[in-house]
């Protein structure tokens, strides 16, 4: 085979996997407009004080919490702020139980390192440690895609992965879908139950699943409450992340700080964990901490 000839072939394959990605990039972004259309009116009217939808699902051992949302931000913002690695860790390091996060490279690409402890007041070196692969599928005009995924997490628990989708709406908002998922095994499944079984008895998720007989709504409980609550929180991050871009810099880390306490209020049934000023103070040092690298 003529060098020639091998140029020509990597020429035309190169052309087909670009194409292959093009078409998929226009199929999700199809899909995505899709969505909005057919949950426009629960964007519209719904308990959450903000044009947003939540969902989740229990299949085999994975669970999966999906969150839909109209973000007051132009896309080109959105997708400029999520394509970055360490933006990230400063949006996963505002969630109550996230200890630590710091961009590094590994295996050629990458990656954050995250400390995930298993109460708000664990020691960093005591909270277990993942590490992310962090990828940008798409950034086209017109559709966005990144994903961070972890093969392993703590008690058997693996194939963490939060995947962030976005297409524009008009000039000033985005459309966008969060999906926060991993799997379980015996050990997972096992702490999950004690877990719900005690501290988390009492704790609810945001899917409605019914009215009491004063007619309030009945929230949904056990594992797809849990996921519900952590992909809110993930959400809530993302969205104080990118309020905080319009601050000076010196001031964004404690915008996002505050703005991430305040927002989660919004739903103390589900997300309250401590009050004010115990959080603003940890997450402050833990801002500050995450600016070393912890191998």
């Amino acid at each position: 085979m003529t060098l020639s000839l091998v140029r020509r072939l990597l020429g035309t394959i190169t052309a087909v996997v670009l194409g292959l990605a093009s078409f998929n990039a226009c199929a999700d972004a199809a899909g995505l407009r899709a969505k909005h259309a057919e949950l426009r009116e629960s964007l519209r009217s719904n308990g959450y004080q903000r044009a947003m939808h939540i969902d989740s699902h229990e299949s085999g051992d994975t669970l999966a919490g999906d969150v839909y949302a109209v973000l007051d931000h132009p896309f080109a913002k959105v997708s400029a702020a999520l394509k970055e690695p360490g933006g990230w860790c400063d949006i996963l390091i505002l969630p109550f139980n996230t200890k630590y996060c710091h961009p590094v490279n590994s295996g050629g690409g990458p990656a954050l390192l995250v400390r995930i402890g298993r109460k708000y007041d664990q020691p960093v070196d005591k909270a277990y440690r993942l590490e992310f692969a962090f990828r940008n599928v798409a950034a086209a005009p017109d559709y966005f895609e990144a994903r961070l995924t972890s093969p392993e997490g703590p008690l058997s628990t693996r194939d963490y992965r939060i995947v962030v989708k976005a297409v524009p709406l008009d000039s000033g908002h985005t459309f966008l879908h969060l999906d926060y998922s991993y799997a379980y095994g015996m050990a997972g499944r096992m702490a999950m139950q004690a877990y719900l079984a005690t501290v988390g008895s009492s704790k609810v998720g945001f899917t409605v699943t019914g009215r009491n007989a004063s007619g309030q709504p009945e929230f949904i409980g056990g594992v797809r409450g849990t996921v519900e609550r952590n992909a809110m929180r993930y959400y809530l991050a993302i969205d104080a992340y990118l309020d905080s871009l319009d601050t000076p810099a010196a001031q964004r880390a404690e915008k996002r700080i505050q703005q991430w306490f305040s927002e989660s209020e919004r739903y103390p049934r589900q997300l309250r964990e401590m009050d004010q000023p115990t959080y603003v103070g940890m997450k402050r040092q833990e801002v500050q901490r995450q600016q070393t690298l912890i191998p």
